[in-house]
C-alpha cells in the first residue's frame, strides 16, 4: 500500500498562462499601439518561467510518499527520507486518538523553518526518540497509510474498551 500527497499544484501556472493569454487576445483585438511581439515572448517566457519554477520547486521539496514495497519501504519528504522502520507505530495511534503531541521545535521534515501554509504537521515519532513534522493536508489519510505500512503494527492494535469483545467495531453506535 502506498501514498501520495503532491508538495504543490500546477494550478498557479496554468492561471497565469491564461491571463497572459487573454492579455495576448486583447492586445489584437482593441485599437491603439500593439505591443511588440518581442516584449510579449519576453513576458511570457519570463512570467511563466518563474511561475513553473516555484511550483516545480513545491513539488519536489513538499511531496509526501509513503513507499511500502519490499524491506527497505520508507516516509520520504521531498529528498529527506525514514524508513518504516524507525516509526513509533504506538505514539502514531496515540496522536490519532488526541492523547499524544508534538515536542516542541520538533523539526518539519524536508526542511524549512515551519511546516508550509495550507498544511498541518503530523507528529511522527522515530525509534531513537526524536519528534519531526510531517507537513500534510490529509493528516488522517497519511497516518492511515503509514500505519498500514509501519512493519509489526497491523496486529498491534490496542483492544477497544468500549465494546464488548474488545475489538474495534464491534458494536456501532445505536446498539449491537
Amino acid at each position: 500500500m502506498g501514498h501520495v500527497e503532491p508538495g504543490g499544484s500546477w494550478r498557479p501556472f496554468w492561471t497565469v498562462a491564461g491571463v497572459l493569454g487573454l492579455l495576448g487576445v486583447l492586445d489584437l483585438v482593441l485599437p491603439g499601439p500593439d505591443v511588440p511581439p518581442l516584449l510579449w515572448l519576453v513576458a511570457v517566457v519570463a512570467v511563466l518561467g518563474v511561475v513553473a519554477s516555484g511550483c516545480l520547486a513545491g513539488r519536489r521539496a513538499w511531496t509526501v510518499r509513503v513507499d511500502a514495497a519490499g524491506p527497505d519501504g520508507a516516509l520520504s519528504v521531498g529528498r529527506e527520507r525514514v524508513p518504516l522502520a524507525d516509526v513509533d507505530a504506538a505514539h502514531l495511534r496515540a496522536v490519532r486518538e488526541g492523547t499524544a503531541g508534538v515536542d516542541a521545535g520538533a523539526p518539519v521534515l524536508g526542511g524549512g523553518w515551519s511546516v508550509p501554509r495550507g498544511r498541518t504537521g503530523l507528529p511522527l515519532r522515530l525509534t531513537d526518540g526524536r519528534t519531526v513534522l510531517v507537513p500534510t493536508r490529509d493528516p488522517a489519510a497519511l497516518s492511515a497509510a503509514l500505519l498500514a505500512a509501519v512493519p509489526g503494527s497491523a496486529g498491534s492494535h490496542p483492544a477497544d474498551r468500549d465494546t464488548p469483545d474488545g475489538r474495534p467495531g464491534g458494536r456501532g453506535t445505536l446498539g449491537p
